[in-house]
């Protein structure tokens, strides 16, 4: 490979969530490991791999400049994103026009959730549910309406199609928060589900909040089908959110964008954004993306996604081995959501207790109930091989 995906990092003292995080109170953060032992970082969504120099050197150069006053924003900022979703995803109709900034993509649900809703509103969402949708909108006062997936004869999880549509009419629903590819289960959905889902948004009137920050990490026999693209109608009445931050790992310097098509929804999320004054880029975040977005970067992506998909095979099959686990093979994202409902009880475990016992062990898995999974763990795979095969020899000691 050209680029480095088997160096192990240490990140203590950083700052890093992933690392100086753990055992921190309020019970996002798995607890610190037994003294002693060291922790294998495998919860929150960053990866543990170096970002590439494409990134690096154009901060570098960014910030050799001494002046960073009021900037405007490059041309290059958009046909960087222009040409990436061109060359990655196959859409060609975007223009300067229809991109914005954003301050993350749950900046963005936030703007959205403003925009098209009103305090005590109700909003469709997909469960298990990434907890960021949770708590972005009960911090605005809004009111969470799930529709549970489902697991298929083959164990894949699906839509529940009557479930949506029963909810959407009896519950009035205006508003719906799409995820794809989804997080925590990694389904990359196919053309027809979609086409389905925006039916059934379009039959009720829904504006689409479409999350597809995980877009670009589409593992091998998978592809993204981007949600505006499946009708005309949702091509007008979607507003998709992405970021190179879960791409290359950059969370640290914020910064995602809308692709808004339709004037009205643009104008309406603008002034949201506007009226806050939150709303303003980083000039490194800038930079940052104009680097990742180049022919270096899309190289470096082909090859990261080899490794996930290595992992990804390793832990699935460790998994899928334990009697009482069940568990579907992400197609996307380097998330990996066992469910261990069965292990649990033959057992005569509670999640708590495996989580802890994992955790004591320094494997840093997440609680997977508070998204919305009762007996799941949620685990992170992106991450040198030789660190995933530690982390399921030491896990093979509590299963």
């Amino acid at each position: 490979m050209r680029f480095d995906f088997e160096s192990i990092i240490d990140r203590r003292g950083t700052g890093a969530l992933a690392i100086d995080g753990l055992g921190l109170p309020g019970g996002f953060a798995p607890a610190a490991p037994a003294e002693g032992v060291d922790a294998i970082p495998m919860w929150v969504a960053d990866m543990n791999f170096p970002a590439p120099n494409c990134i690096t050197d154009a901060i570098i150069d960014r910030a050799k400049h001494p002046l960073f006053g009021y900037f405007l924003t490059a041309d290059a900022y958009y046909d960087a994103i222009i040409g990436w979703h061109a060359r990655r995803k196959g859409v060609t109709d975007i223009a300067k026009e229809h991109i914005g900034y954003e301050n993350g993509v749950l900046g963005g649900v936030a703007s959205a959730v403003a925009a098209f809703s009103a305090p005590a509103d109700k909003i469709l969402l997909h469960s298990p549910t990434y907890i960021g949708f949770t708590g972005t909108i009960n911090n605005t006062g809004r009111t969470i309406v799930h529709s549970p997936l489902v697991r298929d004869e083959d164990g894949v999880w699906r839509m529940d199609f009557e479930d949506m549509e029963r909810k959407l009419r009896d519950d009035s629903i205006h508003l719906a928060i799409f995820c794809a590819p989804f997080n925590p289960c990694g389904r990359v959905w196919e053309r027809w589900e979609i086409e389905q889902a925006m039916a059934l948004y379009e039959k009720y009137e829904c504006v689409v909040i479409s999350d597809e920050i995980w877009s670009d990490l589409i593992l091998p026999g998978h592809t993204h089908i981007t949600p505006q693209s499946v009708s005309d109608w949702a091509h007008e009445n979607t507003i998709a959110l992405y970021a190179p931050s879960k791409t290359f790992n950059l969370a640290g310097l914020i910064g995602s964008y809308h692709v808004v098509y339709n004037k009205r929804l643009r104008d309406r999320m603008n002034s949201v954004a506007s009226a806050t004054h939150y709303n303003s880029m980083n000039v490194f975040s800038q930079e940052a993306l104009i680097g990742a977005y180049s022919d270096e970067g899309s190289v470096w992506v082909d090859e990261l996604l080899q490794v996930i998909d290595r992992n990804m095979t390793l832990a699935y099959d460790f998994f899928a081995g334990i009697e009482g686990v069940s568990l579907m093979r992400p197609e996307g994202t380097y998330m990996l959501f066992p469910d261990c409902g069965g292990w649990l009880e033959a057992h005569g475990k509670t999640l708590g207790e495996l989580e802890e016992a994992c955790w004591s062990k320094g494997v840093a898995v997440q609680d997977g109930a508070m998204f919305h999974g009762p007996s799941h763990l949620r685990v992170n795979l992106a991450l040198p091989t030789s660190r995933v095969e530690e982390a399921l020899d030491r896990l093979a000691t509590i299963f």
